[in-house]
């Protein structure tokens, strides 16, 4: 989809801890040869701080840094992929009450890791309805500290980290331009992360833990015995994607400045993203994921920040947001960076 007229008027993270991969093998919650293989330093953990108060928190961030008035907003989108907090309770709504407090829609969207990049399209769309609609907030923030996920083991492909994000997205100007939003998925691929679980009752409420290695073994058996296709057909889903969306902007891959991608181990990082984009370690942001592990819809939020705060990014380069998550789905955006960093 090509973009004009929008903009990212600021961004902001939250303030989470790092804990290092050796502390945490030490006290033996993470394996010694994971470690090794994975290549991670140290993972974001927030401790007891609740997902919706470090989504506020990095909202603020962003609107001080945005310029716009509460009144200039009309609309708050949140994602994430964990509960917030109690059951049936309106996380966007509280979000909304500790930051802009307007009377707008506030839409809570699950779209596993490329949530982002739905509220994105969303609010794109949105701002783009009516012309007296002039900016929106977007939020993501996840806690995995519960007794439901074992952040460390859930998955050999990352560890999962805690943090909140927040961007403005702007008719009115900003840092960054939007060119365009691209998404697509191959649902045929869905049954690989549901594995062999019930549907009813959910996992979830029946005392059950997120454990993608336990779904992703029975996966791998179904497609060894020619049941499901392989996950491999993935990659064509992301580099199609890419190519769709790098021609809605008129960008070539060879004039993208920065690749924003998520937190994975590094073997995982090369062959699900890094190596169909034939994208080398450098030119994406594997010194800083590594740090902080995989966040979920975070990534690329607080990715960005990196890249254009430490000047990775300047005036005029092309950035490359990209991402997956079950179903399978691919998302990614370009942007053209129009300020410097602070």
């Amino acid at each position: 989809m090509k973009v004009s007229g929008i903009h990212i008027a600021g961004i902001g993270t939250a303030e989470v801890e790092n804990v290092e991969t050796a502390e945490a093998v030490k006290r033996g919650w993470y394996g010694a040869e994971e470690r090794e293989q994975g290549e991670l330093l140290s993972i974001s953990i927030a401790g007891t701080t609740p997902a919706p108060d470090l989504a506020v928190e990095a909202a603020r961030h962003a609107l001080n840094q945005s310029g716009h008035a509460p009144t200039d907003f009309s609309a708050v989108f949140h994602t994430n992929v964990h509960p917030q907090g109690p059951d049936g309770w309106s996380a966007q709504h509280y979000i909304n009450r500790n930051t802009i407090n307007q009377p707008v829609t506030s839409i809570e969207i699950h779209n596993g890791c490329v949530g982002f990049f739905s509220t994105l399209q969303l609010a794109t769309c949105f701002l783009n309805a009516t012309s007296e609609r002039t900016a929106a907030l977007l939020t993501c923030a996840d806690n995995f500290g519960t007794p439901a996920v074992d952040r460390w083991n859930s998955s050999k492909l990352f560890v999962l980290g805690d943090g909140g994000g927040g961007i403005v997205l702007s008719k009115r100007g900003g840092f960054a331009k939007l060119l365009s939003i691209g998404s697509a998925s191959n649902p045929e691929l869905e049954a690989h992360h549901r594995g062999g679980e019930k549907l009813f009752p959910p996992g979830i409420t029946a005392g059950g833990t997120l454990n993608f290695e336990e779904r992703m073994a029975h996966s791998h058996q179904k497609a060894v015995e020619g049941l499901l296709p392989p996950m491999g057909d993935f990659g064509s889903v992301l580099v199609d994607t890419v190519a769709e969306t790098l021609k809605d902007a008129d960008v070539t891959m060879g004039e993208i400045t920065k690749v924003i991608h998520d937190g994975f181990t590094h073997d995982a990082l090369r062959f699900i993203f890094l190596d169909p984009l034939e994208v080398e370690d450098d030119r994406g942001i594997w010194e800083y994921t590594r740090q902080v592990g995989h966040a979920g819809p975070l990534d690329q939020i607080r990715g960005l920040e990196y890249a254009w705060k430490n000047r990775l990014v300047g005036a005029g380069d092309k950035v490359l947001l990209v991402s997956g998550a079950p179903g399978m789905e691919a998302a990614c955006a370009v942007l053209e960076i129009v300020d410097e960093g602070e």
